[in-house]
């Protein structure tokens, strides 16, 4: 009776004990939630990192007390070894949850106590780095701590240190790249030259960066597609960033039209769509021809806007706008192939005129004092 009571009174206590210094710590951190929350959010997110705690618990009172069970005696070494992992693993987790929450804690308290909103997606580029990197490294100790319970792993400890020297040379050798992204993101964090939800143009495409991470960076395009790419490239490439400085935008909007269009008009007309538009923000505007070809004149419009979604909405309105207002106000104003005859100099006779002209005077030569030309002449002895 007493081998099946206290391998079942130690694991059942274990269980029973977790759960309720689980749900009593928990307990504490929800009322404490509800009371600052308006102040701070940590306690809500500490409350996350309740499983994990409920794991470390366990294994670590089952591993205390296996002894006392005298369960599985056999194998206890084993089992041992088992509920010490779970117990690394479950304080590694632990801690990536402690540290998020006091990142981001401290995250939500800038973005509160500051409204420039580049400054905002610098810190939180940053936080976000941070957050990565110590997990990675909270990780990275776990996994050397789980393989350190392992006598060969800590007998060839030695010569792994020793060696160390060489397969530092092999690895930074066989991971260059992957080094260089690691160092390119921690540049990208701390260099401020690329934020999260800044707007760049990268080979052509615009669009928002959604996430970076320390080896790519996520572009998310306007039609909805991601581009992923290696930070490597926003340190070694140039790349256009719209959001860099003050998020305010001038946007160009180009015409090509006919010779003879109405430009006054057009720069009136461009006032009232503009007026008429939410998006511009009033700043300035503009429409002046900047250039002329034999067929047409190009003319450009100038607008503004407080940031690159506007400036987009902005110019589309103005060019749907000011074509369908051409078509229909002042329809000789747009493109066309000019088919018709070129107006000649003054003094210069057209063509068809010349050839009327030509036609009386070879008429005229024809006679040659009443006489054609193509008559022969009146000569030897008929000659009168």
């Amino acid at each position: 009776m007493e081998n099946v009571l206290r391998p079942l009174i130690v694991v059942g206590g274990s269980v029973v004990l977790t759960l309720l210094i689980g749900w009593a710590v928990d307990h504490l951190l929800r009322r404490a939630d509800d009371r600052h929350h308006e102040t701070t959010p940590l306690w809500g997110l500490l409350r996350r990192g309740r499983v994990p705690f409920q794991l470390v618990l366990f294994a670590a009172l089952l591993r205390g007390s296996y002894d006392q069970a005298k369960l599985l005696m056999e194998h206890r070494v084993g089992v041992g070894r088992a509920l010490t992992l779970i117990l690394i693993g479950s304080a590694a987790w632990l801690v990536v949850r402690i540290a998020t929450a006091i990142v981001e804690t401290s995250y939500t308290r800038y973005a509160s106590a500051h409204r420039d909103p580049a400054r905002v997606r610098r810190v939180r580029t940053q936080v976000t780095l941070i957050q990565r990197v110590v997990s990675a490294i909270v990780a990275v100790v776990a996994v050397a701590s789980m393989l350190l319970t392992f006598p060969a792993m800590r007998a060839a400890g030695a010569s792994l240190l020793a060696s160390a020297g060489i397969l530092g040379i092999v690895a930074g050798v066989a991971a260059q790249s992957t080094l260089a992204n690691l160092f390119a993101g921690l540049q990208i964090a701390f260099g401020d030259m690329v934020r999260l939800g800044d707007t760049v143009v990268v080979d052509g495409e615009w669009g928002t960066v959604e996430e970076i991470t320390l080896t790519f960076l996520t572009v998310r395009t306007w039609d909805e597609r991601r581009i992923t790419m290696p930070v490597s490239y926003f340190t070694s490439k140039p790349f256009e960033n719209w959001s860099r400085g003050t998020p305010q935008m001038t946007g160009i909007v180009f015409f090509h039209v006919d010779h003879c269009a109405p430009v006054e008009a057009m720069r009136e007309k461009l006032r009232d769509i503009l007026r008429a538009c939410p998006a511009w923000d009033g700043r300035d505007y503009g429409l002046a021809v900047t250039d002329s070809t034999p067929n047409t004149m190009q003319v450009r419009a100038l607008v503004t806007a407080k940031d690159a979604d506007d400036i987009w909405t902005v110019r589309v309105t103005v060019r749907e706008q000011m074509i369908r207002w051409l078509t229909e106000e002042h329809p000789y104003a747009l493109p066309r192939v000019n088919t018709a005859d070129a107006a000649l100099p003054p003094g210069r006779v057209p063509r068809a005129r010349r050839g009327e002209s030509d036609g009386a005077d070879g008429a005229a030569a024809l006679t040659d004092h009443g006489r054609s030309v193509h008559e022969p002449p009146r000569t030897g002895p008929g000659r009168g």
